[in-house]
């Protein structure tokens, strides 16, 4: 019983992770048609962040397992499953970093791209909200 509950619990979490991700490449694809090109690079580079804590470590010491041939179709490695705190703690650091680096370029003389970093950033926000 307490199996099944667990394993309700981590469709949940699968699924609130899933949908998240659905509509961002579903912004991006819009901000594609219409040509929003600052937009489609931050919904992007957004994605890519968690592709990337989705990757499974590689250990220093292990051989890579994953050989495949050339011809086969797929060499896909099964990804690890974030959950809802873990996809907003990086939607989060993505913000922060674009605060941080549009307050150095405000430092340093550049106002334009420190306003384009902060539009980023009040963007990015509605994924968190």
């Amino acid at each position: 019983m307490k199996r099944e509950v667990a394993a309700e619990v981590m469709d949940m979490v699968r699924d609130a992770v899933h949908e998240m991700k659905a509509r961002m490449r579903l912004d991006l694809r819009n901000s594609r048609k219409a040509s929003r090109t600052d937009e489609a690079k931050l919904i992007g580079a957004l994605l890519a962040a968690i592709d990337n804590a989705e990757a499974p470590p590689i250990r220093a010491d292990a051989e890579s397992k994953d050989r495949h041939s050339f011809f086969e179709r797929s060499s896909e490695i099964e990804r690890l499953t974030l959950d809802p705190e873990q996809l907003h703690a990086i939607l989060l650091t993505e913000i922060q970093e674009r605060d941080i680096a549009a307050d150095e370029m405000e430092r340093v003389g550049r106002p334009d791209l420190g306003e384009r970093l902060r539009a980023d950033a009040l963007f990015a926000k509605r994924y968190i909200e």
